[in-house]
């Protein structure tokens, strides 16, 4: 992992899979500087080389969306940015994060599809029998993880975990939450002929007690995107799931890598075949 950016005013915090944390060098500015680096991740592991531009991509991505889903409160305040980071940094207030990745899903797909073909279930929730690969769910399931340490594995765990972590009050808050704001933007999507196949939120609460969303919201690394008129006509999974994410770099390594060490570094076709879908969804979407 590059080493963080020296930043004028800032101070570095922590570096995650793909975000810098700063803190401002003002004792009385509480604000966190929240930076989208192009470092691309799969499978827990950070890649290597990474996205072009891929961290103006998130955040422009996310940053549409809070807008757009601002009647709930999420973790952005107002100010100027500095010219460092310009176009890939979000400022944000501090939030204590809870320890749980929610996680929505509205079809079929990847680790879901792989644990229904073994056993009728997604994240030990029970299915309907003769689902295929791609298919949209009777009802979108809140399937949380529990958010591992940095180089650790996160973990899927039950909705009875979640209340053992966050309280049954919070657990329930964090499901209904996650469920609306899920169906809201697959309703956005929709009418960009996009299917928001699954995404994950993160949350956090801050010093009232207020929960709010928080990191980064429905994009590219955080969400399925199939184009809508080629689920319907596909017919194989892959000409189903004409993905507008980092599929592409999933189904890479799937390919060459058995997830043994360290995976390897990813062709400059995937690289840039990956940039193209994350531009291209951001001009479907803001269209």
């Amino acid at each position: 992992m590059s080493e963080a950016l020296s930043i004028p005013g800032w101070r570095h915090l922590y570096s995650g899979k793909v975000r810098d944390l700063y803190a401002s060098e003002d004792p009385a500015d509480t604000r966190i500087l929240v930076v989208a680096s192009d470092r691309v991740s799969a499978f827990d592991f950070v890649l290597s080389p990474g996205i072009p531009q891929k961290g103006e991509l998130l955040t422009t991505l996310s940053t549409w969306w809070f807008d757009r889903l601002d009647d709930v409160p999420n973790h952005i305040v107002e100010g100027d940015i500095p010219d460092a980071v310009a176009g890939r940094a979000m400022l944000a207030m501090a939030l204590e994060m809870l320890p749980v990745e929610c996680v929505v899903r509205g079809y079929i797909t990847g680790s879901g599809w792989a644990e229904y073909v073994e056993g009728g279930t997604v994240c030990g929730i029970p299915l309907p029998a003769g689902l295929k690969n791609g298919d949209r769910l009777p009802q979108p399931l809140f399937t949380p993880a529990y958010k591992a340490p940095m180089g650790e594995h996160d973990e899927n765990i039950s909705f009875e975990k979640v209340v053992e972590l966050v309280g049954a009050e919070r657990a329930a808050q964090l499901r209904d939450t996650s469920l609306s704001l899920y169906a809201r933007a697959a309703a956005i999507a929709e009418e960009k002929g996009l299917i928001l196949a699954d995404t994950k939120f993160e949350f956090g609460t801050d010093a009232d007690g207020t929960l709010r969303v928080a990191d980064e919201v429905l994009t590219s690394d955080s969400s399925r995107y199939w184009d809508a008129s080629t689920w319907e006509s596909g017919s194989t999974p892959e000409e189903r799931m004409a993905s507008f994410d980092k599929q592409i770099v999933r189904d890479w390594l799937a390919a060459h890598w058995d997830k043994q060490g360290e995976p390897p570094a990813l062709p400059e076709e995937v690289v840039a075949k990956t940039a193209d879908r994350y531009r291209e969804l951001i001009d479907r979407l803001t269209a």
